[in-house]
Order: C-alpha cells, then sequence, then structure tokens
C-alpha cells in the first residue's frame, strides 16, 4: 500500500514515506554543479582619457553661447559634462585637442587638426578594447586610424619638420616609421609579377592605338573647322569686292 501510494510522490518525500534514506549527491554532480555556476568577475578600473574634464564644463553646443550666464544653475547642471554622454565629452575633449594645433582660428582641415581628430578617436577605441578585447571590428577601425595618422605624420614630416614636431609634442604622441616590405622571391610570385607586367604593355598598346585614333580625329576636325573659316573669311572678302 505504502509502495502504491509513494509512486505519485518526488524523490525525498518518497523516500521518507517509504521509510528509506535516499543517497547524497555525488561529489561528481557536485563539482558540477559548483562549475556551472556563473563568475562573477571584477571590471577593470581603467583610465580614460576624458577623465581630466571638469565636470562644471559645458558642452561643445551650449559652451559659446552668452545666454549661459544668465540661467539657473540647474540647468548648466543638466548642459554640463557632469549629465553628458561619453559622444558629448568626446566632442569637447576632440575640440581641446585642436585648439592645440591648429593654425588659425578658422583652421578646421590641415593635417594638424586630422591628426588630432584622429588620436581622440583612438584613444577611445583602445580604452574600448581594453574592456572589450574580442571587438574585432572596433580593433580594425582602431587599426585603419593609426595607418592613417602614421601617413599624415609622415607626410608633415618631410614638409614641415618644426610643425611636425609640435604637433607630436602637444598631442603626445610618438611617430613610428613604417616597416620596410620584403617578399620571398619564389617561382610563382615571378610568373605572375610577368604575367601582369605582360598584361599592362598589351592594356597600353591597346590605349596608346585608341589614343592614336582619337588625335587623328580631332586634327581632322580641327582642319576642316580651320578650311570652313578660311572658306568664309574668303566669301566675305569677295562680297566686300563685289560693293565696292
Amino acid at each position: 500500500m505504502l509502495a502504491l501510494l509513494g509512486r505519485g510522490l518526488a524523490g525525498p518525500a518518497r523516500a521518507a514515506l517509504l521509510g528509506r534514506a535516499e543517497p547524497a549527491c555525488s561529489p561528481v554532480l557536485q563539482a558540477a554543479r559548483g562549475y556551472a555556476r556563473p563568475v562573477t568577475r571584477k571590471r577593470k578600473d581603467i583610465p580614460s582619457h576624458l577623465d581630466d574634464l571638469p565636470p562644471t564644463m559645458l558642452k561643445k553646443d551650449y559652451a559659446n553661447l552668452p545666454v549661459m550666464n544668465s540661467v539657473d544653475d540647474v540647468v548648466k547642471r543638466l548642459l554640463s559634462l557632469e549629465m553628458a554622454s561619453q559622444k558629448e565629452k568626446l566632442k569637447v575633449k576632440t575640440q581641446q585637442l585642436v585648439e592645440k594645433v591648429r593654425r588659425s582660428p578658422n583652421d578646421n582641415g590641415s593635417f594638424e587638426v586630422q591628426v588630432a581628430v584622429l588620436t581622440a578617436k583612438i584613444r577611445t577605441l583602445e580604452e574600448h578594447l581594453q574592456r572589450h578585447p574580442k571587438d574585432k571590428k572596433n580593433r580594425r577601425f582602431m587599426l585603419m586610424g593609426l595607418d592613417r595618422r602614421r601617413k599624415m605624420l609622415g607626410y608633415l614630416r618631410r614638409v614641415n619638420y618644426s610643425t611636425f614636431e609640435k604637433t607630436c609634442r602637444e598631442l603626445g604622441i610618438q611617430y613610428s616609421p613604417p616597416q620596410p616590405y620584403a617578399r620571398r622571391v619564389t617561382k610563382r610570385w615571378l610568373v605572375k609579377k610577368a604575367l601582369c607586367i605582360k598584361v599592362f604593355q598589351e592594356k597600353q598598346k591597346l590605349k596608346a592605338a585608341e589614343r592614336l585614333k582619337q588625335r587623328r580625329e580631332w586634327q581632322a576636325r580641327a582642319r576642316a573647322a580651320r578650311e570652313q573659316q578660311e572658306k568664309r573669311v574668303q566669301e566675305k572678302e569677295a562680297q566686300e569686292g563685289t560693293r565696292v
């Protein structure tokens, strides 16, 4: 009778009803349960290049408005960097870096300004990748920005070395020239290079024939226009001669 009643019960209740002790959980199962628990990881306190911005500073869109001198303190607090997002803080930081290297107040597109804007973006991406090292998309964007900034600094170094030194000093960056690229010469690479050279030469021959044909057409048109103009001049002179 007890066995029939205990069929519809759960394991511990059934064991208590039948007077039998349920065996304890095995150590392997306990270890598996402990392994399956989510591990709480401590977030690293990574320093940011936006930490030096004072929280009382106004956002970029409201910093130069004369009305801000007469508004309430609560409104100023709402429009300050204390309530701003990271994107708005990045705008202010970019503006500060641009002010350090720009040539004039109206300079918004020189190489120095572009290097400053790229520096702010690169530092933001570096901090993001320290928190999320598996984000391959932003890592690719950061490497593209580094390559572009290296090219701009290389151009400034060749053209105006004093401006290059000032830009690196003000932005706190260091220029590293690109490493020389050396390809290992193989038979396959030599055959491929010879084929590419041959295709390029054939293409240049076709282009030369087309250019020669086009030049001859232009010369024929110019000759016809010149003959027509001379014919008109002769007809006009003949008409004036008959009138006299």
